[in-house]
């Protein structure tokens, strides 16, 4: 019996230790639940004119676990006026951190911007289309595009190899970076019928929203600058598949008065026939040309009219943007910061749904944010949902857990963009001192400081010329 009891009380300190822990743990976040608690009542009291007593004891002993507003304090036999009562309707500063709850449109706006999504989610739907496809084959050329993919992703390789590291883009990146050259470079050799490089109105930079927005394009009959003059209905006497409206444009010449009209088709097979348009047709051609060659694209809205491409790379497992108007791969950042343009709304539609992609192009909401009006974010998140939920209501289980999987993991993507750019607002507006030097600084420095204590140690520190930037 003596012998056993060591035995029989050797393990119980380590299963107290671990019972106290848990224990302590419990009670800490009890005793925060019930801080936040007596907080909420307080600001509910400050807000309502009349006096109630204070709470007993036994309120505080178990808070209400989840995260909703607490109830008004309890009053003792004396009634709180309906216009005392703090509204509910009106979220405290404390709940406005709380995740957005989809929900339906209700109001005329609401709905409104609902079906435009819904409209506008049928576009990417259309380069699904396998004789559409063949013909953008036979467009673009594929001997010399897979060529110069192959040697950039050589050399992308290679300098990977020299470092140690992963390869910045893979094999898919190159093709894509290749088909962008050959859409918007006409000094290159052309194939032998061309991409986008011929279509009359997207040269000289004329796109929607570009820099070159102002500009024109030049007159089909004498070839002289135009004025634009906005939208026009089509004439009777178009083809059959005419354009929903068309770009008028008059040359300013009053002895020459002719007008010239540009048609906005919306159909991506007119559109390789006639090979006239705009950034939306850039957009949509481009995009088309990329699902072509096997990416996965998907087609971006904006509400302040322009149009562009999101490519997904599996290398890098995201969404890349591409805009073939301004020849760029992978810069979100040239609207906002480059163009100084204001965004409210950038909305990227593809086969599998939808997803609301503003923060990857608006890194700061203040400086280049447009005011969010046409919806509310629940109309909004909810539209999204509903959009999402008709592209993948037929898919397979798989397909659907992978592309929920997708979405999660893009949605800590554009969370951290919202995180990088307040830590950039608080880097701003902290001192120099309590910040540091930049690092390009500091690493200067010290090459500066290692070439001094080379010198030193070689006997050249106070020999030859003066070679000082003051002494220059």
């Amino acid at each position: 019996m003596a012998d056993g009891k060591p035995q029989h009380r050797s393990p119980q300190p380590a299963s107290t230790n671990n019972y106290d822990a848990n224990s302590l743990t419990h009670q800490f976040e009890q005793l925060m639940r019930t801080k936040r608690f007596n907080q909420l009542q307080e600001n509910a009291r400050s807000r309502s004119t009349s006096q109630s007593p204070a709470p007993s004891a036994n309120n505080y002993s178990i808070p209400p676990p989840s995260r909703a507003p607490p109830p008004p304090p309890p009053s003792m036999g004396a009634a709180v006026p309906a216009a005392t009562q703090p509204s509910s309707p009106s979220p405290s500063a404390a709940m406005r951190t709380l995740p957005i709850i989809p929900s339906p449109p209700q109001d005329p706006a609401s709905l409104k911007f609902f079906n435009l999504l819904k409209g506008l989610s049928v576009t990417p739907t259309k380069y699904e289309n396998p004789g559409l496809l063949d013909e953008a084959l036979c467009v673009i050329p594929l001997d010399r595009l897979y060529s110069e993919a192959e040697d950039e992703f050589q050399i992308i390789q290679a300098q990977a190899a020299s470092v140690g590291g992963k390869p910045e883009w893979g094999y898919q990146d190159c093709v894509i970076k290749a088909l962008l050259r050959c859409a918007t470079e006409p000094s290159r050799p052309q194939p032998t019928v061309p991409l986008l490089t011929d279509i009359p109105c997207f040269t000289d930079g004329s796109s929607d929203l570009s820099s070159n927005s102002s500009t024109t394009p030049p007159c089909t009959q004498c070839c002289m600058p135009t004025i634009a003059q906005g939208m026009t209905p089509p004439s009777p006497t178009r083809p059959p598949v005419a354009p929903p409206a068309l770009n008028s444009t008059v040359v300013p010449n009053p002895d020459a008065a002719l007008t010239s009209d540009s048609p906005r088709y919306s159909d991506v097979w007119q559109l390789l026939q006639t090979r006239r348009g705009r950034a939306g047709e850039w957009a949509n051609c481009f995009s088309m040309f990329c699902r072509a060659v096997g990416a996965r694209v998907r087609w971006v809205w904006n509400a302040e009219d322009h149009v562009w491409t999101e490519v997904y790379s599996e290398h890098q497992r995201r969404w890349v943007h591409v805009d073939a108007c301004e020849e760029a791969f992978d810069n979100p950042r040239l609207y906002a910061e480059g163009w100084r343009r204001k965004i409210s709304y950038c909305v990227a539609f593809g086969i599998d749904g939808a997803t609301d992609v503003t923060r990857r192009y608006v890194r700061n909401f203040n400086k280049h944010g447009e005011p969010r009006q046409r919806a509310s974010e629940e109309v909004v998140l909810w539209s999204i949902h509903e959009i999402r939920r008709k592209r993948r209501e037929n898919m397979s289980k798989t397909d659907q857990a992978r592309l929920v999987k997708e979405d999660e993991r893009e949605e800590r993507e554009l969370r951290g963009y919202t995180a990088s750019a307040l830590a950039a607002e608080i880097n701003n507006i902290l001192p120099r001192s309590l910040v540091g030097r930049p690092d390009a600084q500091k690493h200067a420095d010290a090459i500066q400081e290692a070439q001094s204590e080379w010198l030193s140690a070689r006997g050249h520190g106070h020999s030859g010329p003066d070679r000082s930037r003051d002494g220059r």
